[in-house]
C-alpha cells in the first residue's frame, strides 16, 4: 500500500497594516489609484463610445450638424423549425394563416418603431424598408432578411435588426400552437453603408 509522506505545513507571515499616519498614507494611495483607473476606463470609454458624454454618463449624440447622405443596412435572422411545421407554413395550414405575410408586416411596422424601442436611437424617416425570406428544407428554418434605406444624418442599422427580429418573433406567435421549442438565432448585422464609417460586410458563417 503507498502513503504519501506528510510534509510539515509552513505558514507565511502576513505584511504588517501600517498604523496612525501610515494607514492614512494607505488609504489616500489606493483611493487615488482606483479613482485614476476609473478616469482611465472612462476616457477609454468615450474614445470608443459615442453615447457617453465627458462624465461617463450615457447622452443621445447630437446629429444636428452632420451631413445627409444615403444610408443602408441589411441585417438577418434564422427561426429553427421542426420538418412537421415547416410544412404547415409552406402549405399555410397553420391555424392562424399565412405566416410570411405577417411577418412581413410585423417587421416593417417594428422598423418604423425603432426609436421608441431602443432609448438613444434617433427618429428616422425611412425611405424603404423590405422583409424578405428564404424556406430551406436542410436544416428545416427560414432565413429572414430586413433592408432599410434612408438619407439622413445617422445610420439605420437598428431599424434592420429590429425588423429582422420582429419577423422571427411574428413567426414563432403564429407557430406556437404547433411548436413551442421553435428557436430564434443568429440575428445579426450583414451590411450597411454610408455615413464615416463607410462600408460593413459581416463574415460569412456557413
Amino acid at each position: 500500500m503507498f502513503f504519501a509522506k506528510k510534509f510539515p505545513a509552513r505558514h507565511f507571515p502576513l505584511p504588517a497594516c501600517p498604523s496612525g499616519p501610515g494607514r492614512l498614507a494607505l488609504r489616500l494611495s489606493m483611493r487615488y489609484t482606483a479613482r485614476h483607473t476609473l478616469n482611465a476606463r472612462i476616457r477609454l470609454m468615450q474614445d470608443n463610445f459615442s453615447h457617453l458624454d465627458k462624465d461617463g454618463n450615457i447622452t443621445m449624440v447630437d446629429v444636428g450638424a452632420k451631413p445627409d447622405t444615403r444610408r443602408v443596412a441589411i441585417a438577418e435572422a434564422i427561426v429553427e423549425l421542426s420538418p412537421h411545421t415547416l410544412k404547415l407554413l409552406k402549405e399555410c395550414a397553420l391555424p392562424k394563416g399565412d405566416v410570411l405575410t405577417c411577418a412581413k408586416v410585423g417587421g416593417i411596422m417594428a422598423a418604423k418603431r425603432t426609436a421608441e424601442l431602443i432609448p438613444l436611437c434617433h427618429p428616422l424617416s425611412l425611405n424603404l424598408v423590405d422583409v424578405r425570406f428564404e424556406v430551406r428544407d436542410t436544416p428545416p428554418s427560414v432565413r429572414i432578411e430586413a433592408e432599410t434605406r434612408t438619407t439622413g444624418p445617422t445610420g439605420v442599422e437598428m431599424e434592420a435588426i429590429i425588423a429582422a427580429q420582429t419577423a422571427a418573433a411574428v413567426i414563432y406567435d403564429m407557430c406556437k400552437a404547433v411548436q413551442r421549442d421553435i428557436v430564434i438565432s443568429r440575428v445579426r448585422l450583414l451590411f450597411k453603408d454610408g455615413g464615416r464609417s463607410g462600408a460593413f460586410h459581416a463574415k460569412p458563417l456557413d
